[in-house]
């Protein structure tokens, strides 16, 4: 068994991020690459009343089963299946049921928080960093949150300013400087692109590390 190729992909809520993976996906093939999304590992808050869910701060590393995401991660470097989490954005919590997958010859990480978690930063071999305006991204996120995630206009806006705006000054774009690639305009970057798929096609079956 070979060591997989781990990808990090990070950058603000809306910054084009989920482009991005799939542009990587559709070029190198889906069947050499495993896309696994930081939102998957957000803690399950079933336990507490649903007045209080819609009110936590989901825009802060804490939010995030780390620990999880982390085992997981290293489980599938190591050539292992993992059942990976699903949850539920509309009642914030952790739904029973998993989705297992196996290893591939590239793993790619997408999220906002995980350039800001050192723990998963070490796993990464290549860090990319998306980078948007702040008006581009805030319009992305406000039309994704009441299209998909049944969220009214005034509840994302009042979410936006108390903790998505501030934690993202905090720690997203702090973590930029981890980066190896920033992309500006997100997956519209196609030089940018051409550059992250010419890197990810020289890895090959030869270029992997022993797993030990």
């Amino acid at each position: 068994m070979r060591r997989p190729f781990c990808i990090g992909v990070a950058g603000g809520t809306g910054s084009g991020k989920t482009t991005v993976a799939e542009r990587i996906l559709q070029r190198v093939g889906p069947g050499r690459i495993l896309q696994i999304t930081q939102d998957r590992y957000y803690r399950d808050l079933s336990h507490l009343p649903m007045t209080e869910r819609a009110h936590r701060n989901f825009d802060h590393p804490n939010s995030i089963d780390a620990e999880l995401l982390v085992d997981q991660l290293q489980a599938l470097l190591a050539g292992r299946p993992v059942s990976l989490p699903k949850y539920d954005f509309k009642r914030h919590q952790r739904l029973p049921e998993g989705e297992a997958v196996e290893a591939r010859p590239v793993i790619l990480l997408e999220g906002i928080l995980i350039f800001a978690l050192p723990e998963i930063r070490r796993l990464l071999d290549l860090k990319i960093f998306v980078d948007t305006d702040a008006d581009i991204r805030f319009i992305r996120r406000l039309q994704r949150d009441i299209r998909e995630r049944g969220r009214s206009v005034e509840s994302v806006i009042e979410q936006y300013l108390e903790t998505v705006r501030p934690m993202h000054l905090e720690f997203v774009e702090a973590s930029k400087r981890w980066a190896d690639i920033i992309i500006p305009e997100g997956g519209f970057n196609q030089v940018a692109l051409d550059v992250v798929i010419s890197r990810i096609e020289r890895v090959d079956e030869g270029a992997f590390e022993d797993v030990e």
